[in-house]
């Protein structure tokens, strides 16, 4: 492909998962008990997406990685201290709450705004990248619903390798039911792909890339346009950590049937 790829990842920031996560009650609504005090990373999901993104733009000459991040703004810079020494990429950032008590709909309508208002945009060599999952906003449908206001038909979620083809076409290893895969041939872009973990490993840090990054990465944090998302209008009425509860039995020869009719009644003692 002459004119390269032009990729855009979604990604946000997460609280670090092996810090204690406690919800609480906020005056913004539901959160983390002590969220801003709590170190920060670039969402794991959303990290594979980025490192599989520049190792297609390294693979194919004129690409362009784009990193498209809602978050606060204060963490953002934190995380992109570290994240910008790993691969090469241009940051939009939106300065808003990162929590997975976010509506979907509403992040999904500000990251597509953004997307149409990049500059130069250009939807036949447009690949959206992002998590197939979430550590915070796991709804599931965030990614897809990018796509859809972005008017782009062809998805693909729980990628794991892209392969660039003649013309502009590219197959997609996607993640099915049963752990298995299946191969898909796509014509060309625009395209969305949900990455899984991909197949590639975390990059070393590289100072050079890192002081090329920190060039546009501050402006891009100084110029990042508030994005004020709410819960779509949805009340909490109480946050709390799932109760511990352990409790083994081995039967042999239970019908799928019986399981989930057992397991539906011990959920409803809850």
């Amino acid at each position: 492909m002459s004119t390269g790829y032009q990729i855009v990842v979604l990604g946000s920031v997460v609280p670090d998962p092996l810090q204690t996560l406690e919800p609480a009650q906020t005056p913004q609504g539901p959160g983390l008990k002590n969220e801003l005090m709590l170190p920060h990373v670039l969402d794991p999901w959303a990290a594979h997406a980025l490192y599989e993104a520049a190792n297609l733009a390294a693979r194919t000459p004129g690409s362009k990685v784009t990193l498209v991040s809602l978050g606060p703004k204060a963490k953002l810079q934190q995380v992109m201290m570290a994240v910008g020494q790993k691969v090469p990429f241009e940051l939009v950032a939106l300065d808003g709450p990162a929590g997975g008590f976010t509506d979907p709909h509403e992040v999904a309508a500000r990251l597509a705004e953004t997307v149409k208002a990049l500059p130069g945009l250009d939807r036949s060599r447009l690949l959206l990248f992002g998590g197939w999952e979430s550590a915070s906003r796991g709804a599931g449908v965030t990614l897809q619903l990018v796509g859809e206001r972005l008017e782009i038909a062809d998805q693909f979620q729980g990628v794991d390798r892209l392969t660039p083809g003649e013309g502009g076409s590219f197959e997609v290893l996607e993640r099915v039911e049963g752990g298995k895969h299946q191969v898909s041939r796509c014509a060309g872009a625009p395209a969305v792909l949900g990455w899984a973990t991909g197949e590639l490993g975390e990059p070393k840090n590289n100072p050079q890339i890192g002081m090329a990054n920190m060039r546009g990465v501050m402006p891009a944090l100084q110029k990042a346009a508030p994005a004020p998302v709410g819960t779509g209008g949805v009340e909490f009425l109480s946050v709390a950590v799932p109760r511990a509860q352990r409790e083994t039995r081995i039967v042999k020869d239970m019908s799928p049937d019986d399981v989930a009719r057992e397991l539906v009644e011990w959920i409803g003692q809850d």
